[in-house]
């Protein structure tokens, strides 16, 4: 096939042999490769591991003449004014440091550049062809994206869970409501608060792949991106806005705090998982629709 010659709408050449399961296995083992190998994954994984040391740091030194740290009971930062009692608390406090900035800019940075990096560099003609089909490339695209939400909420979370341990101490906790639990149920509510956390990021993973496929520029996506998911989350601090507030993919993502209630508070936990789903369903229909129907010339 000529340099000159152009992938139509529908995916790979005529006569291409159909891959099987284990072909898309290896696409996408491939593509985990591909971005984890990067200089500039690392780089963002670095970054998000160093929030919760830097926080950790912060408030030792805060706290180094026996005042409490900042913050209200349960408040934002969320729990940090608890650390010095349970170092789990760290986990909860970077999580919610992490969320609002950190973490959404990783991910639309990932995402962004998923299909435009490709087209910018000259491979996405040769992905089709290979044949990987349009569809099949698309939801490897988005699932490798959604394992890095998962990778770095999971950097955060152990990052955290290993300074508090260093600086402070550790052992049951209480909970928002009062109640006391276990270290260990503190733990696994800990690894949820995580789960919880990398789901409320599916919006943007399909917002940014949406974004990804409108542009042959790399750079021009990711910046896209992260301008977007700065921008609805000014409007969400806007009074007046107050009536479409709570469709913003941003609106809910702290209710995670609602995980160390007693009982666990449902409500907003299932509003934000919902709004992402919606989100998710929306951008990644775009995306395909217009990943389809787009001419690939490079």
């Amino acid at each position: 096939m000529s340099r000159a010659e152009v992938v139509r709408p529908g995916g790979a050449i005529e006569g291409g042999r159909k891959p099987g399961p284990l072909w898309t296995f290896g696409l996408f083992r491939s593509e985990l490769l591909t971005t984890f190998r990067r200089w500039r994954t690392l780089a963002l994984l670095a970054v998000l591991a160093a929030v919760p040391i830097l926080v950790g740091i912060a408030v030792k030194i805060e706290t180094g003449d026996g005042s409490s740290a900042g913050g209200p009971e349960g408040g934002g930062p969320a729990f940090i004014s608890q650390i010095t009692n349970n170092g789990l608390f760290l986990v909860f406090t970077a999580l919610a440091a992490t969320l609002p900035f950190f973490l959404p800019m990783a991910i639309g940075v990932i995402a962004g550049d998923a299909i435009a990096g490709e087209a910018n560099a000259g491979t996405l003609r040769y992905l089709l062809v290979a044949p990987a089909g349009r569809t099949r490339l698309l939801l490897t695209k988005y699932a490798t994206t959604m394992t890095f939400c998962l990778v770095a909420t999971l950097v955060v979370a152990v990052s955290a869970l290993t300074v508090g341990a260093l600086l402070f101490p550790l052992g049951d906790l209480t909970t928002i409501s009062g109640t006391r639990i276990s270290f260990a149920e503190g733990l696994v509510r800990a690894l949820l608060i995580a789960l919880v956390v990398a789901a409320s990021l599916i919006g943007v993973a399909a917002l940014g792949l949406f974004v990804s496929t409108l542009t042959s520029s790399g750079i021009a996506a990711m910046a896209t991106t992260v301008g977007l998911l700065i921008t609805v989350q000014i409007l969400d601090q806007i009074p007046q806005l107050h009536a479409i507030q709570p469709y913003f993919f941003s609106h809910h993502w702290l209710s995670f705090a609602d995980l160390m209630r007693e009982p666990v508070y449902w409500d907003d936990l299932v509003k934000n998982l919902g709004i992402q789903a919606l989100y998710a369903a929306v951008f990644g229909s775009a995306a395909w629709a217009r990943f389809m129907a787009k001419d690939i010339t490079a």
